[in-house]
Order: C-alpha cells, then structure tokens, then sequence
C-alpha cells in the first residue's frame, strides 16, 4: 500500500512538471487585444498606448507622398457614428483618410493631448501619414482636438468643428474637468488660460491654420456665444481667418444639415489639398 502511495506521488510530480514546461513555451499574453470598433464605413481597428484607435482609407490611397487624413473627436464607445458617414464618404472619395483615438473623457488635458501625440507620431512615422492634419471636432471633441492644436500648430492643416466645445469653463464647467487636469477646481480656475483652447489661439493664428465651426444659435448644452462665436472673435483679432456657419433655430441635436455640410466638407477637402497636394 505505501509503495502505491508513492507510485501515484511521483506521477503527480512528473505531470506537473510537464505542465510547468508547457506553460513556459506557451506564455499567456499579457492583455486582451481591444474589440474591434464599429465604424460607419470599412476601416482598420488598432491600438496605441493601449487606447483604441481606427484609420478609414481614402478609396485610392496617393501612388506618391503622404497620405491626407481628417482626425475625428471624439472616439468614444458608439462614436464616429453613422452620423458620419455621408461626410467621410466624401473625404475618401476625395482622397482623405479618417483617423481617431480614444482617450476618454479627458477635456483636452494633457493626459489626453499625451494620448494625441502618440497617435500622430504612429500615423506618420509607421502608416505613411501627412504631418498636417485635418481636425474634426464634434462637440466636446472640439476641446480635445483645439487643445492638441494650440501645442502642436504645425502639425495642424485645418480645423473644423460640429457645435464645438472651446472653452473649459462652458463645457464641462471646471469642476468636471479638474480631475482629468489632476488638480482642484480652484487652481484649474486661477490657470485656466494655460489649458483653455479660447486663451491658446495665437500659435494657430501665427502659422495661419483656417478654422471652421457649424453651430446653432439656440444651443443650450454648448453656446453659441462662449464657445465658436468666441473663437471667431478672438481668432480673427489675432489675424486668423474662420469661417463660421450659424443655422438658425438649431441647438445641440442630430439635425442632418450639421452632418451633411457641404461646406464643411468643401473646407476639409480645400485644407487637405493645400497642406498635401492630392494626386
């Protein structure tokens, strides 16, 4: 019987023994890969910094140079959405790429801006992308977007926006917003013309990117009159040009005229092509 017992024990050790040599050729990795992202036409889902990312190729990439792009904000869960879609069929018949990354909801913080050079420095480093490229701010993705521009103006083609938030104290209001700056909301206040994109315009102004905005003047959520009028105004004080685009009677909703501009979508095609001549 104790010779059994030890028969059986010395099977035990060998088995895990064996167990320990495959688990050792065959290492577990290290975390799951991110789902694919829906998106509202055929793209590629990818990773960076462990954030998810996405790029939509143009229909005929360029035989020669670099590829045009539009960065979209924001890319949260459900977003770009098919809201979308007419306008970026249209920047890829044309030649343009569409590109975003998920940083969360981090209001143009640096964290987030941080998140914002990594993507750039993927796209044209390792994809072939333009160095310039073409931001798209929806709502709070104006926030996202303006922030990077004004530390990053020559890397930037153009700007334009889908009722854009520009100014930290509109939308989400500081005390929202300091965490994702990592300080209270009464120091965020006393600094606030260091992370605010309506006080960080003069570097855009100064290597003359052109600025866009459609906007309602009803919108209750992100005003007019804080956020892309004020742009307007302290912008074309600096010398920059904007052409901003107010229906009337709109507010911060789904109306298709915001995501069927053609004027929108005239301006990003002209950006492009002036910053990167499209074949």
């Amino acid at each position: 019987m104790e010779r059994g017992k030890k028969g059986q024990g010395m099977k035990a050790l060998i088995a895990a023994l064996l167990l320990g040599i495959l688990l050792a050729a065959s290492p577990i990795p290290a975390a799951a890969a991110l789902p694919p992202k829906a998106l509202p036409l055929p793209g590629e889902s990818f990773e960076v910094a462990g954030r998810a990312a996405f790029v939509i190729l143009p229909s005929t990439k360029p035989t020669t140079g670099t590829i045009p792009w539009v960065w979209y904000a924001p890319t949260l869960p459900g977003l770009p959405g098919t809201e979308e879609k007419w306008m970026f069929e249209r920047f890829t018949a044309a030649g343009i790429a569409i590109a975003g990354i998920d940083v969360g909801e981090s209001y143009g913080s640096p964290d987030g801006c941080a998140l914002y050079s990594a993507l750039h420095d993927e796209l044209t480093r390792k994809r072939g992308f333009a160095t310039k490229a073409i931001l798209l701010g929806r709502s709070r993705g104006g926030l996202m977007t303006l922030s990077w521009a004004a530390d990053n103006a020559d890397k930037v083609a153009g700007f334009a926006g889908i009722y854009p938030v520009c100014n930290l104290a509109s939308y989400p209001g500081l005390a929202k917003a300091s965490g994702a700056y990592h300080l209270t909301t009464d120091v965020l206040a006393a600094r606030l013309a260091e992370f605010n994109p309506i006080d960080r315009l003069s570097a855009l102004a100064k290597a003359r990117v052109p600025l866009f905005a459609i906007h309602g003047d009803v919108d209750k959520v992100v005003p007019l009159e804080a956020n892309s009028g004020e742009v307007k105004k302290r912008y074309e004080a600096l010398g920059g040009s904007m052409q901003l685009i107010v229906p009337p009677g709109q507010g911060h909703n789904m109306w298709t005229g915001f995501f069927q501009s053609r004027e929108l979508v005239d301006f990003v095609i002209t950006a492009a092509k002036r910053a990167n001549p499209i074949p």
